[in-house]
C-alpha cells in the first residue's frame, strides 16, 4: 500500500493496543487515520503473548478498562466477520493466606461496583470448579466467570478489519523512521515518503523507548521503560484433560497460584505454564546486548532452569503437568513500565503526541486501551479518570537503572499483594529532601513521592522496621502507635513535617491574572493572600486543584501535588501563548509543615515574620536567620504555617524548629488529620470521575463572573437539574481495618456510592471514610454500610463540616 501525504492521525505500531486505538478512532468517525507497521501486524510483543483475558485488577480504572476490552471481544467477531478464537473459561485464583482472600474481597467488590460477579470459594468449591487440583496449604480462591483466552492475532487482524471496514488504513511492511515538526503539525518519516498529520501515536511496544527518542527536541523525554523475558511452556497433549473436555463440552478453567506465581491453562489438550519468577532477567539493556533493530516473529533462547522452582510447585498442585513432556517453549520480551502500569496517554511536554505503550497484559487490555486512547485523541479526555495510566505520572527522576531495577521488582512480584503501608524498595532515593540524613537519623520510614523521598512515620528504638512489618492491611501495624503520638503532637503542641517535591510555578506577565480567571471556577485572591483555585475540565469535572499564592496584581506562584507535576504544567503551559511567563520552580525551593498550638511561640523564637497576619495570607520573613516564604496555612487543620525556603537554607531551618520542640512527623499523620478536617487529595479524592458539585466544592465556583471558564455551562446545568452524586463524611464502625480506595457503600443491601479516602482519625478517635454516594443519600445521620475486605460495617453520614474543629476556631486562632 502507498503511504499518503497526510492524515489526521499516526500511528506507529502495529500490536493490538496500535490497532485497537485505530479501530476506534475510525468507529469514533476519525477515518482519515493511518498505522505504520515496520513488519506484519503483532510482530511484537503481540504474537507470543499467551492471550490470556482476566478481568481481574486491584485497580478500578485498570479493571474498567480490561471490563470494556473484554466485552467488546466477545462481540467482535461478529461485528466484523472475522474468526476468533476466544474462550471464556472463568478462572481461580487460588488463596494460601488470610491476607490474599481478604485481597480477593476487595477486587470482588470492585467487580460489583462495575456490574461483575466474582465469588469467593473455599477450598472444596476450588475443587468443584477444577477436578484435578490439589488442596493443601489452601484458604481458598476467587472464581472469575469471564475470565479466559483469545487468540492474540485473530483478536488483531479483527480489530484491523474493523478499522478498515471504517475507513482507516493499515500500511504493513514500512517503518517509521523519525519524526519532525512544521507549522504545527506533525511529519512522519518513512522511507516510502512522508505524512503531515496532526496527531502522532507511540504505540511501539517494547520499541516505544526509541520511538520515544524521535520526540526529544520537541520536548519530550526519555521513555521509562524496561524489557523483560517472559517465559512460558507447553506441554504435550494429555489425555486426561482431552477426556475431561470432551466430557464437559469446554476447557477448564484457567487457574492462577498468585502466591506462588504462575498462571496454568489448558491448550488443546495440554497445559501452558507461565512463571513469574523472582530470578527474573532484563532483556537489552547492557552494552553487549543491545536491542536489535529488528526482532519481528523471534524469540530468545530458552532458559528453563530459571523456571525450576515455580515447575516444581505447579506440577504439585496440578500432578497432571508432571505426566508430560514440554512441547514447545516461548521466551519473549515484553515491555514493562517501572510500576507495571502501561503508558497510555499524552505524551509529557510534548504537542499533539501520545503515547499507548508498555503493556505487560496488552491482550486482555488492548480493547480498553485504544478506546482510551482515542477518546484522548478526539476529545482532549477520557470517560473514565485513567490517571493510574497517565505518562505525565513519572518525571524526571526515571533514568535507566531505576527503570531496569523496578522492571524486575515489578515482574518478580508480579501476582504480590499491594497492602496500604508496604513499600517497594527498589529504585529509591531519587530525590532528596536537604534535611533527609537528619530524617533518617531520626527514625523516619521513607516513601517515595514523584521520587522525592518523605517520611511516612517515624520509628522508636525497637519498632519494627522490616518489609515483612508492613504486610498487613490492618491499621495496626508496626506504624500504628508512632501515628497515633504525631497526630497527638500536632493537636497539642506543635509538629514539623518536612515535605520536599512540591510542584511549584511561577506565572507572571500582564494579563496573568485574567488568563488564571478564564480557566480556574472560583476568584483570585488578593494580593498577599492565596486561596485554592480548581480547574474544571470542559465536563465540570476536576482536572487539578492548585494554591494560588498571589504577590503582585499579575504575579503568582501555583503549588500543587508532587506527583502532579508535569500533569499540572501541561494545564499552566497555554500561557505562554499570551505571552506569559510560566517557570518549573519545583527544583528551586523546598517546604515545612509547621503546625499545632505551639507553632506560633515557635516561629517567635525564631524569626520576625508579623504573625498577627491572618489565615490564608503570606510573607516575606526570616526564620532562624535566614530568607524564607512563609505561608499561614495548615493542611493539618491546626494553627499552622509553611515555611518555604531554599535548598541550601532548610538544614539550619529544619534544625532549630526541632530544637525549639517541634515533633517531626510523616505523611500517614499528615493522612489522618486532613481526612478529620475533609480536606481532598488529588487523585484521591479529586479525580476527572467527578464534577466539581458532585465532589462538594460549590464555594469553589463563581457562576456570576463573566470569564467563560471551562465546564461552567455544564456545572450551571448540573445546579439546575441536581448532581447525580454527594461527597459526603462517614463515621464508620469499622473493625480492625479501614476502608480502602473505591469500597462499596451500601444502603439496604444496594451499591450506592464508592469511597475515596479512608483512615482512623487520632483527634476524634474514629474510622472515616470520605466519599460519594447517591444525590438523595447525602443528609446527616443517613445510615449506610461500607464494605472493608467482604465485611459489611456500619456507617453514618455526617454533618457537611470537618469533624475535627468544625468551626476552624483553631485554624484561624
Amino acid at each position: 500500500m502507498s503511504v499518503p501525504s497526510t492524515a489526521r492521525v499516526v500511528i506507529i505500531g502495529g500490536g493490538i493496543v496500535g490497532v485497537s486505538t485505530l479501530y476506534h478512532l475510525a468507529k469514533g468517525g476519525w477515518s482519515d487515520c493511518v498505522l505504520l507497521e515496520k513488519n506484519e501486524l503483532t510482530a511484537g510483543s503481540t504474537w507470543h503473548a499467551a492471550g490470556n483475558c482476566p478481568t481481574f485488577s486491584t485497580g478500578y480504572g485498570v479493571m474498567n478498562m480490561q471490563r470494556y476490552g473484554l466485552e467488546l471481544y466477545r462481540g467482535l467477531a461478529d461485528e466484523v466477520d472475522y474468526p476468533i478464537n476466544y474462550h471464556v473459561t472463568g478462572s481461580l485464583r487460588l488463596a494460601h493466606s488470610h491476607e490474599r482472600m481478604m485481597e480477593f474481597e476487595r477486587v470482588a467488590g470492585l467487580a460489583r461496583h462495575m456490574g461483575l460477579e466474582m465469588a469467593m470459594c473455599t477450598p472444596d468449591e476450588l475443587q468443584q470448579h477444577y477436578p484435578f487440583l490439589e488442596l493443601h496449604d489452601l484458604e481458598g480462591g476467587l472464581w472469575d466467570p469471564l475470565d479466559g483466552d483469545i487468540d492474540p492475532a485473530q483478536v488483531t487482524q479483527a480489530l484491523a478489519k474493523g478499522a478498515r471496514t471504517n475507513g482507516a488504513k493499515v500500511i504493513r511492511f514500512t517503518p517509521a523512521t523519525g519524526v519532525s515538526r512544521e507549522n504545527g503539525e506533525w511529519i512522519v518519516h518513512t522511507e516510502k515518503g512522508d505524512i503531515r498529520c496532526e496527531y502522532v501515536v507511540n504505540a511501539a511496544g517494547y520499541y516505544a523507548p526509541k520511538v520515544g527518542e524521535w520526540f526529544l527536541p520537541f520536548g519530550g523525554r526519555p521513555v521509562p521503560a524496561a524489557v523483560m523475558s517472559h517465559q512460558y511452556f507447553l506441554t504435550e497433549p494429555i489425555p486426561e484433560i482431552a477426556a475431561w473436555s470432551k466430557e464437559n463440552g469446554r476447557k477448564l478453567p484457567l487457574l492462577r497460584d498468585v502466591d506462588t506465581s504462575y498462571y496454568l491453562r489448558q491448550e488443546t489438550s495440554g497445559f501452558n505454564l507461565g512463571p513469574y519468577e523472582r530470578n527474573c532477567q532484563t532483556a537489552w539493556t547492557r552494552p553487549d546486548d543491545p536491542m536489535p533493530d529488528d526482532f519481528s516473529f523471534q524469540l530468545y533462547p530458552d532458559d528453563l532452569d530459571r523456571l525450576e522452582w515455580y515447575i516444581e510447585d505447579a506440577m504439585a498442585r496440578v500432578p497432571l503437568l508432571g505426566t508430560q513432556g514440554v512441547s514447545r517453549n516461548i521466551n519473549g520480551p515484553i515491555p514493562y513500565a517501572p510500576d507495571g502500569m502501561p503508558m497510555l496517554g499524552p505524551m509529557p511536554g510534548v504537542p499533539n503526541a501520545f503515547e499507548a505503550h508498555s503493556f505487560t497484559f496488552g491482550i486482555a487490555q488492548g480493547g480498553g486501551a485504544g478506546k482510551i486512547a482515542a477518546e484522548w485523541i478526539m476529545h482532549g479526555c477520557t470517560e473514565w479518570d485513567m490517571w493510574s495510566v497517565d505518562p505525565r505520572r513519572y518525571t524526571d527522576y526515571t533514568d535507566k537503572q531505576y527503570c531496569i531495577d523496578k522492571a524486575r521488582e515489578v515482574y518478580g512480584h508480579e501476582y504480590a499483594i499491594h497492602f496500604p503501608h508496604h513499600v517497594w524498595p527498589a529504585g529509591r532515593d531519587r530525590k532528596l529532601s536537604p534535611n533527609h540524613d537528619r530524617i533518617v537519623e531520626l527514625g523516619g520510614q521513607m516513601g517515595a513521592y514523584n521520587g522525592w523521598e518523605r517520611a511516612n512515620w517515624f520509628a522508636a528504638p525497637g519498632d519494627d522496621t522490616s518489609e515483612e512489618g508492613t504486610q498487613t492491611w490492618k491499621r495496626s501495624g508496626p506504624w500504628e502507635k508512632r501515628v497515633r503520638e504525631e497526630c497527638e503532637a500536632v493537636r497539642d503542641g506543635v509538629g514539623v513535617l518536612d515535605l520536599p517535591g512540591f510542584s511549584r510555578f511561577s506565572l507572571t506577565g500582564d494579563g496573568a491574572a485574567e488568563w488564571l480567571r478564564g480557566r480556574i471556577a472560583g476568584a483570585l485572591p488578593k494580593v498577599g493572600r492565596m486561596a485554592l483555585a480548581y480547574f474544571p475540565d470542559a465536563r465540570g469535572r476536576v482536572l487539578t486543584e492548585m494554591s494560588v499564592l498571589r504577590h503582585g496584581e499579575d504575579d503568582f506562584t501555583l503549588i500543587t501535588a508532587a506527583v502532579a507535576q508535569w500533569h499540572d504544567y501541561e494545564i499552566l503551559k497555554p500561557a505562554h501563548a499570551e505571552g506569559l511567563a510560566l517557570t518549573d520552580r519545583t527544583g528551586e525551593m523546598t517546604t515545612l509543615i509547621v503546625t499545632g498550638p505551639d507553632s506560633r511561640a515557635l516561629f517567635e523564637s525564631l524569626g520576625d515574620a508579623d504573625l498577627s497576619l491572618g489565615w490564608l495570607t503570606h510573607q516575606q520573613a526570616n526564620v532562624a536567620g535566614k530568607p524564607v516564604l512563609l505561608v499561614r496555612v495548615s493542611f493539618a487543620g491546626e494553627l499552622g504555617w509553611e515555611i518555604h525556603a531554599s535548598f541550601e537554607d532548610m538544614p539550619a531551618i529544619y534544625d532549630a524548629v526541632l530544637e525549639a520542640g517541634a515533633r517531626p512527623f510523616g505523611m500517614y499523620a499528615l493522612n489522618s488529620l486532613r481526612m478529620e478536617k475533609g480536606y481532598r487529595a488529588w487523585k484521591v479524592d479529586l479525580s476527572t470521575d467527578y464534577t466539581l458539585l458532585e465532589s462538594g466544592l460549590e464555594r469553589f465556583v463563581r457562576f456570576d463572573k463573566p470569564q467563560d471558564f471551562p465546564g461552567k455551562a455544564a456545572l450551571l446545568s448540573e445546579k439546575q437539574q441536581g448532581s447525580a452524586k454527594g461527597f459526603v463524611t462517614l463515621i464508620v464502625e469499622a473493625e480492625d481495618c479501614d476502608a480502602p480506595y473505591m469500597a462499596n457503600i451500601l444502603k439496604d443491601g444496594e451499591i450506592v456510592g464508592e469511597v475515596m479516602s479512608g483512615g482512623w482519625g487520632y483527634r476524634i478517635g474514629a474510622s472515616i471514610a470520605l466519599g460519594l454516594v447517591r444525590s438523595g443519600l447525602t443528609a446527616p445521620g443517613t445510615e449506610l454500610e461500607v464494605e472493608i475486605y467482604g465485611r459489611r460495617c456500619k456507617a453514618a453520614v455526617q454533618p457537611d463540616q470537618p469533624l475535627w474543629d468544625p468551626e476552624n476556631a483553631r485554624l484561624r486562632a
